[in-house]
């Protein structure tokens, strides 16, 4: 396999992301969506990791076989909450063990309505340079163009990220649907001094509610433009269609800003996110 910045370095890339099923019917669901966007050949895949470590398991699983059955680098995503640092350690060893090169390093979502659990670390920042120091790997992080809805002010936020990419050999966003958010970052962070390369993630928006819910938790705009056309669709046809159209507009705009990839969230669903891929340069072979 090849780590991601070297792949980078080839091309815009496109990518997909995952998460772990819970169930038999989401195992089934799951085969059949990466069969599917496999033959987009994609640079890579990424999966998720349940906060906790509840799909620490799976999670490997599955990046297991993203890599031996379909043939494309994938990329597993590890969080801070819960671990201890040799709970970290061990799950470095594990991956290295599995011939991994690329990790998303991400700080993850505290529990809900609990106490704050113990662990070694509180940010991405010190996560990827515990990383770093084990392993000689391709380190992403999370980037947020709008902002993190946890962040104390918008200038702390920038200078936040800032020092977080300046730990990473790239980033990929959380999805929006304005290109201009995509610029706006990438200039701000420039001005810091930071050039690490910083792949936007796509979200075709074809369920109200769902996008509604994730726009609200990430802070990312969810503009009243596209929620009419989608209200205004007469089937749930008409309104994957929009969806689509609107993902691979925006990834137009982005690919003509310089982005160095487009990473499309699937939600383990396939269609939506090959019709945007074919529509966007990438066939199915």
């Amino acid at each position: 396999m090849a780590r991601i910045s070297q792949l980078l370095d080839a091309g815009p890339s496109l990518s997909f992301e995952f998460s772990a099923p819970r169930d038999a019917d989401g195992v089934a669901r799951l085969r059949q969506t990466l069969a599917r966007l496999a033959r987009h050949r994609p640079q890579f895949m990424s999966v998720t990791y349940g906060a906790g470590g509840a799909t620490r398991g799976p999670t490997r699983d599955w990046v297991r076989t993203i890599r031996e059955t379909y043939g494309v680098e994938a990329m597993p995503h590890l969080t801070c909450v819960s671990h201890s640092q040799r709970e970290i350690n061990e799950i470095i060893n594990d991956y290295r063990a599995d011939g991994i090169e690329n990790i998303l390093a991400l700080r993850g979502d505290l529990p809900q309505d609990q106490p704050r659990p113990s662990q070694a670390f509180d940010t991405a920042v010190q996560l990827a340079a515990f990383i770093r120091q084990r392993a000689s790997w391709d380190i992403a992080v999370a980037a947020h163009p709008e902002g993190h809805p946890m962040a104390a002010s918008p200038q702390a936020d920038r200078e936040h990220q800032a020092a977080k990419l300046a730990q990473a050999d790239f980033a990929i966003t959380q999805f929006g649907f304005r290109s201009e958010h995509y610029e706006r970052f990438l200039h701000d962070l420039r001005a810091r001094g930071i050039d690490t390369p910083i792949i936007p993630g796509l979200m075709p928006p074809t369920n109200v509610a769902g996008i509604e819910r994730m726009s609200a938790l990430n802070h990312t705009e969810f503009p009243t433009t596209i929620r009419e056309r989608l209200e205004a669709a007469s089937s749930a046809a008409d309104r994957r269609q929009i969806g689509v159209d609107i993902a691979a507009q925006l990834g137009r705009e982005l690919l003509e800003l310089g982005a160095p990839g487009l990473h499309i969230y699937t939600m383990n669903f396939s269609r939506a996110a090959s019709e945007v891929a074919a529509a966007l340069g990438w066939p199915a072979g």
